[in-house]
């Protein structure tokens, strides 16, 4: 095992691509993800606005959009070239203030504004579709009120008349609704699960033999796997536990549990991981068709946590696919130490889940007792022939 050791740590050190993965690109890759959510709040972002009534109030509703620090409103002439910067991502929002609509309010008919999102950013469309239901709520509410004392109401009564029913939304994890701790620490999990399997795919790469058109593997292949999960497993733990100290102590960032929970909850979210691979390796045992199908199936594991879309409303071979990623089940003892700060029983009931990734080891067995039979080699007689001049 020592030689074994020894070994593992030579070809580290000589395979610059592998160094790098195990060092300095995690620390890119996660000071660089938080840059870019470090602002909190998307603020200023685009929004069309096609005023064709062109009256006091379309301009008023204009300047309540312009008072939102989320929305930036820019004028457009007509609705089509509003629409085609849309489609050029100029702008992620439209709103359309209709013709007549300062008359049609005035005599108490009921004009549409026609608001549109684009909802293939899903977080930026919701965002968009909450703030300006709500600026231009509160604009047309104003009108509402004049009208209402224009009629004769009671300044008593004109608030109940307009809003009967008042709505207070309190995010309880997140009361200033903020993106950072919201996003950033699911997106970094996804990246460090990714990071992950590429080490590790490339150290059991290396034991690949060529034979022939068949790949076999090496001598002593298990003894060697034990050592790479013992040699690399401590290696990824330390850069999962800079993304928590890096988020919960230098960003203070709130949290109800206690960290060395969410280490453990990484520790056998990279032990299913380590399955994974060796399951998909022994399956194709190539290093090309390796590594691109555990990327292709690993990429989107931020998508499948949950946290921006519902998984109840995931079609069934979405739901599938979330349950063979490991990040999907550690994300919800990350939710449930840092929200509801529940302690070690809970979190161990959690970690049962992964149980369904034990049955890759009988399988791993099989696919092994196979992969290391390689046929003999057969000698090959040449035949020399002598010209006679």
């Amino acid at each position: 095992m020592r030689h074994l050791f020894r070994r593992e740590w030579t070809v580290l050190w000589h395979s610059p691509w592998q160094l790098a993965l195990v060092s300095y690109i995690p620390l890119i890759g996660v000071l660089a993800l938080w840059w870019l959510f470090s602002a909190g709040l998307p603020r200023q972002l685009p929004v069309a606005v096609v005023d064709l009534d062109k009256s006091q109030i379309s301009r008023m509703l204009t300047r309540q959009l312009s008072a939102n620090a989320v929305v930036a409103p820019r004028a457009y002439a007509n609705e089509a070239s509003a629409i085609d910067a849309m489609r050029k991502v100029e702008v992620y929002g439209l709103v359309i203030l209709p013709y007549q609509l300062n008359k049609d309010l005035l005599t108490s008919k009921q004009p549409t504004i026609d608001i549109r999102y684009n909802s293939q950013f899903l977080l930026v469309g919701k965002l968009l579709s909450s703030q300006l239901q709500l600026s231009l709520a509160e604009g047309l509410t104003h009108i509402g009120e004049v009208n209402l004392l224009l009629k004769g109401a009671n300044k008593a009564t004109v608030d109940v008349s307009l809003t009967p029913i008042s709505n207070q939304t309190t995010a309880l994890f997140n009361r200033n609704n903020n993106y950072v701790g919201f996003l950033v620490p699911p997106i970094l999990i996804a990246l460090w699960q990714l990071l992950s399997m590429l080490v590790f795919v490339n150290s059991v790469n290396a034991e690949l033999l060529p034979q022939g058109e068949r790949n076999y593997l090496a001598k002593d292949f298990w003894a060697k796997v034990w050592v790479k999960i013992l040699f690399y497993s401590p290696i990824m733990l330390i850069h999962g536990g800079f993304i928590l100290l890096w988020l919960y102590h230098y960003l203070a960032m709130p949290i109800a549990g206690s960290l060395w929970l969410l280490v453990l909850a990484q520790m056998f979210m990279l032990m299913a991981l380590w399955l994974i691979v060796l399951f998909i390796f022994m399956l194709m045992r190539d290093s090309a068709r390796v590594v691109s199908f555990c990327t292709a199936l690993f990429a989107p594991a931020f998508a499948f946590m949950g946290i921006t879309f519902p998984v109840n409303d995931m079609p069934l071979l979405a739901k599938w696919w979330r349950l063979i990623m490991p990040s999907s089940h550690y994300i919800d003892s990350h939710v449930s130490v840092v929200s509801y700060g529940v302690n070690l029983p809970q979190v161990l009931l959690q970690i049962s889940s992964y149980w369904g990734f034990l049955l890759l080891i009988p399988l791993l067995y099989v696919l092994g007792r196979h992969a290391q039979k390689i046929p003999p080699q057969v000698p090959v007689s040449k035949s020399i022939s002598l010209g006679v001049k």
